[in-house]
C-alpha cells in the first residue's frame, strides 16, 4: 500500500495541489480516485473489503500522501478513521447501509465533535440528542470539522442527558441530507483548503434508532481513542511534509551557485539542514513508537501520541522555515511546495488537541493526576 500511495502521490496529489489551495477547494474527484486505489478503506478488515492495516502501516500511508499535500491526506484520514469505525464499532446494519459507498468514495465521512463554545474542552459540549420515544432529536452546531464541504455521512457526538458530562455522550451517524441538517460554508483559512474544513447545524433533525453508533457511557472514550489516532497520524504527515522540505532544500543547494561554489559547500547551509534531518528522524521514532504502542494495546498510548504529535508539529514548522530560508527568496514562491507545507505544518499544531492539550497530557502522566 506504500507503493500505491506513493504512485498516487506523484501522479494524482502533487500535480494538482496547488491548484486546490488556489481554488480554495475540496478535490471530492480525487477522494473518488483514491477509494479507487484502496485508499479509502485502510483500517476496514480485509473480510469486509478493506485493507485490514493497522496504525503503523496507515500512518505510513498518510504519511507518503502529506508528502505532497497534507490537507488531502488529512481529508482521507478522517474519512478512514470513520470508516474503520463502522467496521469494527458499527453493528451490522451500518456496516450493510454505510460501508460499501465509504470504501468506493462516493459518500464522503466526517467526524463531529468540537463546537463553537467548546473548543478543547470536548466534554463540555452542548449539542443535544434528546430521547424521544425510540427516536432521537438532534439540535445544535458543530465547527472545525473536516470533509464538511463534502461529507455524506457525519459521525456527530451529541449530549443525552445534559449536566451528566462525558458519561451523557453519544455518538449518531447522521446523513447530510436529512431534514434539518445545514451545512454551512467553508472556512477561508491559511492554508490546507483542501481539507473542506468547515461546520454544521442541526435543527430538530430526527435520528431514527438505528442511527445511534455508540451509546452513553462509551462514545466520549471511542472519540479520545479516534484523537489518539489521529494524533499519530498527524505526526507521520508532519514527517511526510518535513522529509519533502529537506529534499526540496537539500537539490536546490546542490544545483545553485553563488561566489563561483555551490552552495551546497556552504557549511552554515549544510549544519542548518543536518539539524533539520536529525529532527525529522527524531519525529519519526516517536511516531514509530506511538504507533506501535496503539497497535499493541499498550497502555502508554496516549503519552506517547501526545508526545509524537507535540514535537511533529513544533520541528516540522521550525524545520520547514529553516528550507524555505536555505532557498533565499524562491523558498516564498508558490510554485514549490514549501509554503503549502508551512501552512499545513501550523494547522496541524491544532488538530485533535493542540500543543497545549498534548502538555497537559504529557503533565498527568509525570504527575500521576
Amino acid at each position: 500500500m506504500i507503493a500505491t500511495a506513493r504512485t498516487f502521490a506523484r501522479e494524482r496529489i502533487d500535480p494538482e495541489a496547488a491548484g486546490w489551495e488556489r481554488d480554495r477547494r475540496l478535490p471530492r474527484e480525487v477522494i473518488t480516485a483514491a477509494a479507487a486505489e484502496g485508499l479509502c478503506g485502510l483500517l476496514v478488515p480485509a473480510e469486509l473489503g478493506g485493507a485490514g492495516l493497522g496504525i503503523a502501516d496507515m500512518a505510513e500511508v498518510m504519511g507518503t500522501l502529506a508528502y505532497a499535500d497534507m490537507g488531502l491526506a488529512f481529508s482521507l484520514v478522517s474519512h478512514n478513521n470513520l470508516a474503520g469505525a463502522i467496521a469494527k464499532k458499527g453493528s451490522g446494519h451500518h456496516r450493510s447501509q454505510h460501508l460499501d459507498a465509504m470504501l468506493d468514495g462516493s459518500t464522503l465521512g466526517a467526524f463531529l465533535l468540537t463546537e463553537p463554545g467548546t473548543g478543547s474542552d470536548a466534554a463540555a459540549i452542548t449539542t443535544s440528542a434528546i430521547a424521544n420515544g425510540d427516536r432521537w432529536i438532534l439540535n445544535g452546531e458543530k465547527a472545525w470539522v473536516t470533509n464538511a464541504a463534502e461529507a455524506g455521512l457525519l459521525s456527530v457526538y451529541a449530549q443525552t442527558e445534559p449536566g451528566s458530562g462525558s458519561q451523557g455522550i453519544a455518538a449518531f451517524l447522521v446523513r447530510a441530507d436529512q431534514p434539518g441538517v445545514l451545512r454551512e460554508d467553508a472556512y477561508e483559512m491559511l492554508g490546507a483548503h483542501a481539507t473542506g474544513t468547515g461546520g454544521f447545524r442541526f435543527d430538530h433533525v430526527d435520528l431514527g434508532a438505528d442511527q445511534l453508533f455508540v451509546p452513553p457511557g462509551l462514545a466520549f472514550r471511542a472519540a479520545m481513542e479516534a484523537i489518539d489516532i489521529a494524533r499519530i497520524v498527524v505526526s507521520a504527515m508532519c514527517a511526510g511534509m518535513l522529509r519533502r522540505g529537506l529534499e526540496t532544500a537539500v537539490d536546490y543547494l546542490k544545483n545553485r551557485q553563488a561566489f563561483g561554489a555551490p552552495l551546497s559547500e556552504r557549511q552554515g547551509l549544510q549544519w542548518m539542514l543536518a539539524d533539520v534531518a536529525t529532527d525529522l528522524e527524531a519525529s519519526i521514532a516517536l511516531t514509530r513508537a506511538a504507533s506501535a504502542a496503539l497497535d499493541e494495546g499498550d497502555p502508554t498510548m496516549g503519552v506517547r501520541a501526545a508526545h509524537a504529535k507535540k514535537f511533529a508539529t513544533r520541528v516540522t514548522m521550525d524545520g520547514l522555515s529553516q528550507c524555505m530560508q536555505a532557498l533565499g527568496a524562491n523558498g516564498f514562491r508558490q510554485d514549490r511546495p514549501l509554503a503549502r507545507h508551512l501552512a499545513g505544518a501550523k494547522m496541524a499544531q491544532y488538530l485533535d488537541g493542540t500543543t497545549e492539550i498534548q502538555n497537559v497530557v504529557i503533565a498527568r502522566s509525570l504527575f500521576g493526576s
